[in-house]
Formats: C-alpha cells, sequence, structure tokens
C-alpha cells in the first residue's frame, strides 16, 4: 500500500458528491424488512417547501443523521422519512408576488388557475431544501420521500377530519383568533411574531349613569373602545367595590354598559379599571364567556371599522384610533396619554399588525385529546429530553384552548364540508368532490372556500407518512417511532398536536423519545438574523470548510439544554481536526509496506504501549455509545475527538515510529495501527461520513465495501489493561516534565541533555529502563538515568512529578541570573493577577450575576495561575540552588 493512495491534503470537493452519489445508488439508506434486525425510526421535521437551508435545519438533520448512521451500523434496521410542508401562507405568499411580476393576482386568476400555478412552482422550486440535505450528508431514506399535500397525506387529512367531525371533536363556530388585515387570514399563535414597540397609554373618562362621575380607564388602543361591552375591576380592589354592578355611559357612542368583578384585572395596570372588548382581544373574550357578555366587532377582516363602528364606519383601524383620540379630546373624555412600551403581534409573513378579532372559523375541541396526551408523558411512554422541557409541555397542555383549524386562503387542504343551497345540509365528506345533497338530492352544493391550518396535516405526519389510513407494511414495521429532533418553540404547536393525534387515531404514542436540540446562536450569543448580519450560511460553510467540518462543529457546541454559540472561526477549527485525522491515516497507511493481513492473529504478547492504546481505544468505545444512547451528542463526539488527536496522534502515533523501525515489533505495530485506525474511522463515521469513507476505500483488507455498511466498534472488556494504563501515564506525565523545562528555558530538540530522573521507588525506574528509548525520543533528549538519591547543585533545574522529580543540569547553557530575574517578574504578574481573581471571586455580586461560564473561567484561570505559581516557584528555587 503506497501513500500515493492518499493525497496530500484532503480536499471535501472531490470526496463529498461522489460518495453520497454512491450511497444512494447502492440503496444504503433504505430499510430492509429483515425480520432479524431490530427497528429504529424516525421523521424529519418536515422544513417548509418555500425554504432553504438555515443552520437551524443544519443541526437538526445532523442530530438525525447521526443517529441513522449509528443505528444502521448497530445493526438495526433503519427508516428515517423526509418530506416538506405546503406551509400555506409562506407558499401562498411566494407564488402571489411571482405573478404580480406578471401584473396579476390571485384573484384575477381565479381560485383554480392559481391553484395550478402554486403546484407550477412547487414542481420547479419546491425540492431546493431536499437538495441541500444531500449536501450536509443527510442519509433519509429518500424512497419514502412526502409531502404534505401529495395524495396520500390527502387522503389522511380528510379522514381524520371526517372522524374528528363524527366524534363531536371539530366544530364551526364564533371565536377569537389572530387575524392578518393584509393575508386575509386566521393565523396560529406560531406564526404570530411578538415585537416589542415604542407607544401610548392613553386614560379615558367613562361617566357613571347616574352621572355621580367618572371611571378612568387606560388603553393601548383606544380605537376599540368602540366595541366596550364593560369596564372590570378586581373584586378585591377597595377603589372601586362600591361601583360594581353600577352602569357607565360608552364615550362617544352612549351605549350603556356594566361594571363587573374579575380575578383577571391586575390592579396595577393603569387606574386599575380596564375596558372589555371581546371581540377584540383575548382576555376580554374569555371575560365576555365568563359574564355571558355581548361581543361588538368594530373592526373587520380587511382592517377598516365595521357598521358596529357608528359614524367611524369605513374608517381604516389606526384612521379611526386619530378621529376618535380627537372626538375625545373635544368632548373632555381623553384625561392623559403618557408614552408605554408595548408588544404587539406581527404577521410572520407580511410583518402587518395583527388584529385580534372574533370570527367564524372551524375548531378543534382539544380538551379530550390532550388528557391522553399528557398522561402518555406523566407516565413515562414518552421521554422529553432534556426532561426540564416536560414542564413547558404540561403547561401548554394544561391551559389548551380549542384549536382554529381554518384558513382562509387559497393553497392548503381545502375543509371536505359541502353546503346544500336549498335545503341548508352541511355536508362532511372524505370524498374529493360532492356533487348532491344527500339530505334532498339537490346538485345545488358549495365547498367550503377555507383550508386546514398547516398544522393539521402535520400532526399526522408520524403515520400518515407511512401510508395510513391504510395498515401498511411500514406501519405495521416502523411506527411508533423511536425519536423526534425538533426545537422547543414547536412543542405545543407540532410536538403535543402530534402525540394527540398518534394516540387517538393509532392507539399508540408517535414517538419514544422527543430530543430537544438547542438554538443556534453566533459567538456572542445573539440570535442570528439577516438585520444583524450575523447569519452563518450553512452551505457555504460546506463550500469553504466541508460538510464534516460544518457537521462536526455543530455536534460538538450541541450541549443539552444549552445554545450553540457557533462562529465560522470554530468551524474552521474542528477543519484542523478532519485534516489531522486524514494526515493520522495517511501515516499508517505509508507505514504498513510489508504488512500482510494473511493469517493474522490476536496477539497477546504486546509491548506496553501498544496494550495501552488499545486499552483507551475500549474506554472510547463504551463512553461513546453510553453517550449517543443518553443524547450527549457533544460529549460523543468529543470523546473521540480527544482520543484520537490527544492519544492516538500525539502519544502512539509518535511511539510507533520507535516500534516500526524494529523487525521484532515492527509488524505488531502496523496490526495495532490499522486496528486503532479503522474502529477510528467507525467511531467518527456517523458525525463525519465523508472523509472516513474515503479514507475507509483506501484499506486494503476491510470488513465491507463501504464504512456506511460496517458494524459500529463494540466495547470488549477484555482488552481494558489497567496496568498499562498506570504505566503509560507515569511515562507520560515524565515526558511532559522534560519538555516543560525545555519549552521554558527555550532549549531546541537538537539541544544535547542529559537527564535525571530521581525517585525511591523501584517500579518507575525499572519502567524508565524499560522504555527508556522511547520516552527519549519522545521528549528528544540524549540520555536519560534513573537514580534513587541525587544531589542538586546551583544551577540545575527540577520538574516535580507525583513520583520522584526530573532533574537537568543546564550548565553553560543558560544565564541563571537572568533567568531567575525573569522568573521572579513572572512570578510577580501571576501574583498580582491571582489577587484580582480572588477579588471577583470574594464578590458576591459577581458571583450572583455573572453568568455561570464567566465565573466557571475564573475559577480554573485561578487554578492554572497557581499551578503555574508553584512551577516558576520551584524552577527559582532551584537556579539559586536552594
Amino acid at each position: 500500500m503506497s501513500e500515493l493512495n492518499l493525497d496530500k491534503s484532503y480536499d471535501p470537493k472531490k470526496v463529498e458528491e461522489k460518495w453520497y452519489r454512491v450511497w444512494e445508488e447502492k440503496g444504503y439508506f433504505e430499510p430492509t424488512y429483515d425480520d432479524n434486525k431490530p427497528k429504529f425510526s424516525l421523521v424529519i421535521p418536515p422544513p417548509n417547501v418555500t425554504g432553504v437551508l438555515h443552520i437551524g435545519h443544519a443541526l437538526n438533520n445532523t442530530i438525525q443523521d447521526v443517529l441513522a448512521r449509528y443505528k444502521r451500523m448497530d445493526g438495526y434496521d433503519v427508516l428515517w422519512v423526509p418530506g416538506t410542508d405546503h406551509a400555506g401562507i409562506a407558499t401562498q405568499n411566494v407564488v402571489e408576488r411571482e405573478i404580480a411580476k406578471e401584473g396579476l393576482t390571485r384573484q384575477s386568476l381565479g381560485r383554480e388557475k392559481f391553484i395550478e400555478r402554486v403546484w407550477s412552482w412547487k414542481e420547479r422550486c419546491g425540492n431546493i431544501i431536499i437538495e441541500q440535505l444531500k449536501k450536509i450528508g443527510a442519509s433519509c431514506s429518500w424512497s419514502y420521500q412526502r409531502f404534505t399535500m401529495d395524495e396520500g397525506l390527502s387522503k389522511a387529512v380528510r379522514e381524520v377530519f371526517v372522524k374528528l367531525w363524527e366524534e363531536g371533536l371539530i366544530y364551526r363556530g364564533d371565536y377569537i383568533i389572530n387575524w392578518c388585515p393584509r393575508c386575509g387570514t386566521a393565523l396560529a399563535d406560531l406564526e404570530v411574531e411578538m415585537k416589542e414597540t415604542q407607544g401610548k397609554l392613553w386614560y379615558l373618562k367613562y361617566p357613571l349613569e347616574d352621572g355621580s362621575g367618572f371611571v378612568v380607564v387606560a388603553t393601548t388602543r383606544p380605537e376599540t373602545m368602540l366595541g366596550d361591552t364593560a369596564v372590570a375591576v378586581n373584586p378585591e380592589d377597595e377603589r372601586y367595590k362600591s361601583l360594581i354592578g353600577k352602569f357607565l355611559v360608552l364615550p362617544l357612542l352612549g351605549r350603556k354598559i356594566p361594571i363587573i368583578a374579575d380575578k383577571a384585572v391586575d390592579p396595577e395596570f393603569g387606574t386599575g379599571a380596564v375596558k372589555v372588548t371581546p371581540a377584540h382581544d383575548f382576555a376580554d373574550f374569555d371575560m365576555a364567556k365568563r359574564h355571558n357578555l355581548p361581543l361588538v366587532k368594530v373592526i373587520g377582516e380587511d382592517g377598516f371599522m365595521t357598521e358596529e363602528a357608528g359614524p367611524y364606519k369605513g374608517l381604516e383601524r389606526y384612521e379611526a384610533r386619530k378621529k376618535v383620540l380627537e372626538d375625545l379630546k373635544a368632548q373632555g373624555f381623553l384625561e392623559k396619554e403618557e408614552d408605554y412600551k408595548l408588544v404587539l403581534g406581527h404577521c410572520y409573513r407580511c410583518d402587518t399588525v395583527i388584529e385580534p378579532l372574533v370570527s367564524k372559523q372551524w375548531f378543534v375541541s382539544t380538551k379530550p385529546l390532550a388528557q391522553p396526551a399528557m398522561a402518555a408523558v406523566e407516565y413515562g411512554f414518552i421521554k422529553f429530553i432534556p426532561e426540564n422541557w416536560t414542564n413547558l409541555y404540561f403547561d401548554w397542555m394544561k391551559n389548551i384552548r380549542d384549536w382554529c383549524i381554518s384558513r382562509q386562503i387559497w393553497w392548503g387542504h381545502r375543509i371536505p364540508v359541502w353546503y346544500c343551497k336549498d335545503c341548508n345540509e352541511t355536508i362532511v365528506s372524505k370524498e374529493d368532490i360532492v356533487e348532491e345533497c344527500p339530505n334532498c338530492g339537490s346538485k345545488n352544493v358549495f365547498q367550503d372556500e377555507d383550508v386546514l391550518d398547516t398544522w393539521f396535516s402535520s400532526a399526522l405526519w408520524p403515520f400518515s407518512t407511512m401510508g395510513w389510513p391504510e395498515k401498511t407494511q411500514t406501519l405495521t414495521t416502523f411506527y411508533p417511532t423511536s425519536v423526534l429532533v425538533t426545537s422547543f418553540d414547536i412543542i405545543f404547536f407540532w410536538v403535543a398536536r402530534m402525540i394527540m393525534m398518534g394516540i387517538h387515531f393509532m392507539g399508540q404514542i408517535p414517538f419514544h423519545k422527543v430530543y430537544i436540540h438547542a438554538l443556534v446562536r453566533d459567538e456572542k450569543g445573539q440570535k442570528m438574523s439577516k438585520s444583524r448580519g450575523n447569519v452563518i450560511d450553512p452551505l457555504l460553510m460546506v463550500d469553504k470548510y466541508g460538510a464534516d467540518a460544518l457537521r462536526f462543529t455543530l455536534i460538538a457546541l450541541a450541549a443539552q439544554g444549552r445554545d450553540i454559540k457557533l462562529s465560522e472561526a470554530r468551524i474552521e477549527g474542528f477543519k484542523h481536526f478532519i485534516n489531522k485525522i486524514w494526515n493520522a491515516s495517511r501515516f499508517v497507511l505509508m507505514n504498513l509496506e510489508g504488512y500482510s493481513f494473511e493469517g493474522e492473529k490476536e496477539d497477546y504478547n504486546l509491548p506496553l504501549w501498544h496494550r495501552w492504546i488499545l486499552s483507551e481505544l475500549q474506554r472510547t468505545v463504551k463512553k461513546v455509545r453510553e453517550k449517543l444512547e443518553e443524547f450527549e451528542f457533544d460529549q460523543a463526539a468529543m470523546e473521540v475527538y480527544h482520543f484520537f488527536w490527544g492519544k492516538f496522534c500525539d502519544w502512539f502515533l509518535e511511539v510507533a515510529k520507535v516500534y516500526l523501525k524494529k523487525e521484532d515489533t515492527k509488524r505488531q505495530t502496523q496490526r495495532v495501527l490499522i486496528k486503532v485506525l479503522t474502529n477510528c474511522l467507525k467511531l467518527l463515521h456517523p458525525f463525519i461520513p465523508f472523509v472516513t469513507e474515503e479514507i475507509w476505500a483506501h484499506l486494503t483488507k476491510r470488513e465491507s465495501e463501504h464504512i456506511i455498511k460496517s458494524r459500529y466498534p463494540e466495547f470488549n472488556e477484555g482488552l481494558i489493561d489497567e496496568l498499562a494504563e498506570d504505566a503509560v501515564k507515569f511515562l507520560q506525565e515524565l515526558t511532559v516534565g522534560i519538555r516543560n523545562i525545555k519549552a521554558e528555558y527555550g532549549l531546541t530538540a537538537k539541544t544535547d541533555l542529559e537527564v535525571i530522573y530521581r525517585c525511591d521507588k523501584d517500579q518507575y525506574l525499572k519502567l524508565l529502563s524499560q522504555e527508556k528509548e522511547v520516552i527519549e525520543f519522545l521528549a528528544k533528549v540524549k540520555n536519560i538515568k534513573g537514580v534513587k538519591v541525587y544531589d542538586k547543585s546551583r544551577g540545575e533545574v527540577s520538574y516535580i512529578l507525583s513520583e520522584g522529580e526530573v532533574l537537568m543540569n543546564l550548565g553553560d547553557l543558560i544565564d541563571s541570573d537572568k533567568e531567575i530575574q525573569r522568573l521572579t517578574k513572572e512570578k510577580e504578574k501571576l501574583e498580582s493577577k491571582l489577587k484580582q481573581i480572588e477579588r471577583k471571586l470574594s464578590n458576591k455580586e459577581f458571583l450572583e450575576k455573572a453568568p455561570k461560564e464567566v465565573v466557571e473561567k475564573e475559577r480554573q484561570t485561578y487554578e492554572e495561575i497557581i499551578n503555574r505559581v508553584k512551577i516558576v516557584t520551584q524552577y527559582i528555587y532551584d537556579l539559586k540552588g536552594i
């Protein structure tokens, strides 16, 4: 085997596309339905069909890919279902902007033609993100790819709607919802972006009906006072107890409204008395139901004032605000105004301020569905990782509202409901088209104009993608899925709904575990956004550093419960690790000349360092497996990282250079080198699939043609050698001690040095004698002697070890007096720095207010400086001959 087989440097561009194509063509990502294999399945959180890969997608799918590749290598039959979401509002907006360039609107095209244009756009552009997922190595089962509006999923949606209707869990009624006047549709809470805004708080005087005075209310939306049907106070508020039950006259309109008592009123807000506008405020709507108040809708779906607004009818809502304020002031009802910061909801697509308003919509009654969904988590059938997300899940579920599932757009699953114009029958059907009323036989029927909320179809994702309502082999084999990997912000909007629907329609949970991954922020911990200019494009990083470097960076930083602080420098840093793997592999391959795998047998009579590296490898295998099973991906990745770089490369590859020169140990060393390398490649493959597959291809003997098909390393307790580990630990400490003295005084590797190791224990002197050649090579010294007794003289420096000490007589190699001055100055600086840190760590305010990682870093620095002071002090004593 020649080094020419492996290029001098690693170029991801030559490797990644090549190997991904091979994996796909060989069908390695597809499940086998082998009854003898345990099953592992997961479904991709379907990205919007309008989307392009962002760094959050890269993290989410890298984690899933690590799991899928690990489980395949570990002998599991794996199904990883990919797909995209039709993203109703987002996709409709994209296509509307596209046709606007032609001078068209969806209204001018008509519904049927517009939907045709959306499907055309989807065929042209809707697969972009899928191809981008392949760029980062996502090993999805691509033949199972689904789209939330493909034929099978559409059938599942109709089936679910009809069954819920028949069970009385779907109904149509007037309810308060988020409404976007610009998009002309209801919005889910998740589709509303909350933004802090500088506004005003206006204090309005409402006269008592009996003429005895006023009640002053504070509001940030004076135009909605036209829809007030009460004023509310807290029943415990002494200021208003005597007024409860009396009536006020609504300014401008003269309508009589009651003063009611409700515990939801915050006595600290404004004056403690609040206006109640049930048709335009969520809290007020709930209050109205408790007190049986009428609903007066004064703002319409178009954002203009309605008939109920009286003289303000036809005004745009913000124009109406100006006019209302002018009139209140003119009539003496405006007491004062003041600056006030408030949080306003904006449409996530067009940024219009949303309008809470009462509208006739379709709803799912969620409380009956929520109870078993909560029980599934409470009794441990579904486990959240990290566990603290369970509390958030329960908080949401206990306060669950009925789910508004209708949207006033055209792109989406049209609600499968028809109405008969002749007999007013409501027809709910699983069929694509209903042409005749089953009640009266009339052909005069029409379908509901609304479509279903996008989340309705994605709530069915774990089972609809596997062929439900048909009883498919896939569903029987792979449902429930093993794990769901997602982010915290959709625990309620997607995760909870999948649990509810899965239990209700399958009679089983949809997944056993929910892994909630971190958010990816910039290096300062700020949220990434285009406006801040701090977005890291994963595809640019792949192009610049390779997919493996990006993947390993994301995984290595993905600690449970902690957001990722990502920078390009970190990705570049882990690119060095990829290069290290390449160079180390190249070294091994270069040194296999003359090695034959034929007649290979287990060799138990190995040198110390060989037994050590094999023992450490087994400990690494054990830890990596444990961490992967515990979803501690960062720790799993870093276990391999530290073993490969810190033990295999920094130590064993150097030691191997000594043993490769000897005929009696050359074959043993080659065998151990290849054994450790192949196991490391397999351990690393789920994290960095491309470079490991490329190196694997250059091995002359492989257990499988491709590493993706090899077995993940199994822990072999028989190879654990604690005696070898303890011995090597001592030898490493000895080597580091010698290196530190040389580094301290600027002595090069070429400087001829004699070293004394003093120790009164025979076992360490014997060990040094046995490993003398290796230590001299590692420490780059001419000669090292072990002694029990040694008298130090001036100018001789030492380095204290856990057992004994290293001594070097530097003689004329250094100027002792100058070195004493240098070290004394360093010691003074270190002690000054120590005092600064001590003041910080004794400051209670710093300990309480500073981030935990900052405090921990100060403590680590403190310990490092203390250790350095000890070493410097010892050097000074040595040079002085003390």
